[in-house]
């Protein structure tokens, strides 16, 4: 299993089919997506979920990362899935 954190102009989508197991919204266009599959399909399938004009970045996470301000549960559910830095 792998945690992506993924960031685009728009809100991501996190009732849509795709190749993980859950899209967890973390503040406005931010959220982090456990999967299984690579990097590239996560990305193909999230940017094929958002209108064309939308900005999206995606990259896996080694360890938990610092957080402030995200929604209620975000760094309980990161500490669930990553190793502490």
């Amino acid at each position: 299993m792998t945690v992506y954190i993924a960031w685009s102009s728009v809100d991501l989508p996190t009732d849509e089919p795709g190749p993980w197991r859950e899209v967890r919204p973390a503040a406005p266009g931010l959220g982090f997506v456990d999967s299984d599959d690579t990097l590239s399909r996560v990305f193909h399938e999230l940017k094929w979920s958002l209108p064309d004009d939308a900005s999206l970045v995606v990259a896996p996470l080694a360890a938990a990362p610092k957080l402030k301000y995200l929604r209620p549960g975000t760094q309980t559910w990161l500490r669930a899935r990553l190793p502490s830095a």
